[in-house]
């Protein structure tokens, strides 16, 4: 398991046991897939650069995106975040679970 998957366990565990009546989820978008796979999922919606976590607030979404130092977001991540933007709703990029906790708690609180 890489470090950034332990990571994202760790945050979802978060949202689910100190948050649990908020809507959150993954949507899997990656791993190894043959071509046919591949290109049905895309025909079915699956879009490049989706945040790892998305939490579907009352009136609003907040996508975030997790990263272990020194990764960056790929170009396709940079795109879904202006796209994010550009609608009203608010994108992170966390680079650890304190981190990760302070936006979760922000957002909890603010539009519970």
């Amino acid at each position: 398991m890489s470090k950034e998957d332990s990571l994202q366990i760790a945050v979802m565990d978060y949202i689910k046991y100190q948050y649990p009546n908020i809507l959150a989820f993954h949507v899997p978008n990656g791993g190894s897939r043959n071509v046919i796979e591949g290109a049905k999922l895309k025909r079915m919606g699956t879009l490049a650069g989706v945040s790892d976590i998305i939490m579907v607030l009352r009136d609003k979404i907040v996508c975030i995106e997790l990263k272990i130092r020194p990764n960056k977001q790929q170009d396709t991540q940079k795109e879904f975040q202006k796209k994010v933007e550009r609608t009203g709703h608010r994108y992170h990029v966390c680079y650890d679970i304190d981190e990760s906790k302070r936006i979760i708690d922000q957002y909890a609180l603010l539009y519970r």
